[in-house]
């Protein structure tokens, strides 16, 4: 068929796109701007991109796909419309995209892509649709000549209840997108129910309050039993965590913290659950090397290491700074300066204590313009909330020669850091900042 995607520079919606294209189909696809993504499937997978939006862009497709993002005023699904072109969003189109496939979906509110991205790695011969891009692989996709399909399941709209998994792994629950549940913790608990319920072969950290609770038939992960002896390692200025796992002996795997660990751990225990030996496991798990924007060291000079993360949940920016405490000493780096652009009105909002806290400890904390998101403008005084820090507000930040500069509104060069280890944390266009592409 010939697909379009409407948003097909985000990292859910190009990876259908490239699956869909490795699985014989035409795409072609439209985003609001230019990125590294638009490239990579115009170069690599034959997609004709049209930037920005425009109605003649649909024009000759079957069938159009489109992103959470997109309203009902978008130009091109107007178009479609008009035409009678199947219109379907990205949750719905799923249904046809795995419906017939052999899937081991990984959901959960935070580790999921890690732990995806480990899944594939331990399982090397499946096709992989990831929500980053593994290094091990340089893609969000990897296709391969079956029907199996390693799946990051998203929960923040339900999606992942049309993602048809055999297996499905969940790493752990906490209160999230709770704008789209209407704020009903009955309804959003209750669709993790559905999403284990479908699955033959459950995988999940027991000690998670909401899934130790579950009385189902599931593999139980007891992080505090069934981990031991974790301990950190630097491999040419790198992190490496290594720790022993139940009766199977010792594993290394790329990243620094416990709930790397307990990532690895639920991949291999779900990969066991496959049929898979555990030494090749062992092996295999050598070549991971972890997710671009997740702990991902950008800059690795003496005395200034820069790190991009994707965290924008406190849970997830407190775990990642647990751990780069611990590479800080042990790269003997004199500070630890955070860049902070929270990610959505209405999650900064929902969890603004929650931010408020898990910087604590931090030496310096610049935060950056709300990236919306598409979300109308809700007003919060961040320098107040933050106020303990006495927190830098920017505009942006960049990085050249080695320096990263904090800017302000007429891009005025507020203050520079050029030592100790500076970390970027967002979803938005942080990670183009902090790479000097933007």
């Amino acid at each position: 068929m010939k697909i379009h995607f409407i948003g097909i520079g985000g990292i859910g919606l190009s990876a259908l796109a490239k699956f869909l294209a490795g699985q014989g189909h035409t795409i072609s696809g439209s985003d609001m701007r230019q990125s590294e993504i638009t490239d990579d499937l115009a170069l690599n997978y034959g997609a004709k991109i049209t930037i920005p939006h425009h109605p003649d862009a649909v024009e000759g497709a079957e069938r159009v796909i489109y992103s959470a993002a997109v309203r009902p005023t978008n130009v091109e699904y107007q178009r479609a419309r008009e035409l009678g072109i199947e219109l379907l969003s990205r949750k719905e189109a799923l249904r046809f995209i795995l419906g017939d496939k052999e899937v081991y979906a990984v959901g959960g509110a935070h580790g999921k892509s890690t732990t995806s991205a480990m899944l594939a790695a331990l399982l090397p011969d499946t096709n992989a649709l990831i929500g980053a891009i593994s290094k091990s692989f340089g893609s969000n996709v990897r296709s391969a000549p079956n029907d199996k399909v390693v799946f990051e399941a998203d929960e923040s709209d339900e999606s992942f209840l049309n993602s048809n998994p055999r297996l499905a792994i969940v790493t752990n629950v906490e209160p999230e997108h709770m704008e789209y549940y209407g704020y009903d913790l009955d309804r959003f608990y209750g669709a993790y129910r559905k999403f284990l319920d479908l699955a033959e072969i459950r995988v999940i950290n027991a000690e998670d309050p909401f899934l130790g609770s579950l009385e189902i038939d599931a593999v139980r992960l007891f992080p505090s039993r069934d981990l031991r002896n974790v301990e950190y390692s630097l491999v040419e200025g790198e992190p490496h965590t290594r720790f022993e796992l139940r009766d199977l002996g010792s594993f290394e795997v790329f990243g620094f913290g416990e709930h790397i660990a307990l990532d690895t751990a639920l991949a291999i225990l779900a990969a066991r659950e496959l049929g898979e030996d555990v030494e090749d496991l062992r092996e295999r798990l050598r070549d991971y090397r972890g997710i671009k924007k997740r702990f991902d060291i950008i800059q690795n000079d003496p005395d200034c290491v820069v790190v991009d993360d994707y965290g924008h949940h406190p849970t997830e920016i407190a775990a990642t700074l647990e751990a780069l405490r611990t590479f800080r000493k042990m790269r003997g780096l004199p500070k630890l300066k955070v860049i902070w652009q929270p990610h959505k009105y209405t999650r900064t909002l929902d969890n603004l204590k929650g931010f408020v806290e898990c910087f604590s400890g931090v030496d310096e904390l610049v935060i950056l313009p709300i990236w919306s998101a598409g979300e109308i403008e809700i007003p919060i005084d961040l320098k107040g909330a933050f106020s303990r820090y006495e927190p830098i507000m920017a505009e942006r930040v960049t990085r050249e020669d080695g320096v990263v500069k904090i800017l302000d509104e007429k891009s005025q060069v507020m203050r520079e850091f050029r030592e100790g280890l500076i970390v970027a944390f967002g979803a938005g266009d942080i990670t183009y900042q902090i790479r000097g592409i933007k």
